[in-house]
């Protein structure tokens, strides 16, 4: 969970605990459904991103989350 943080740049006031609980859960959850073991930095740090764009917005269900990043980065790999 804690390894979002590790791609998160905004200020630290930006997310409380539970918010940054609930990204670390979509991300280890759209992590782990890519099936990838070996994932690059790049991906990983695009995964988080848009975890925590839908987290700015007010989004905080990781499910959701989850599928958000995992739709983001397969409109990602169709478009690049």
């Amino acid at each position: 969970m804690a390894r979002i943080l590790h791609f998160i740049r905004t200020d630290a006031s930006t997310f409380d605990d539970d918010g940054t609980r609930v990204m670390g859960e979509a991300f280890d959850a759209a992590c782990a459904q890519i099936q990838d073991n070996n994932l690059s930095d790049l991906v990983r740090e695009m995964i988080a991103a848009r975890i925590v764009e839908a987290a700015k917005r007010g989004e905080r269900d990781p499910e959701r989350l989850c599928s958000i990043a995992i739709a983001a980065l397969g409109s990602d790999r169709e478009n690049g």
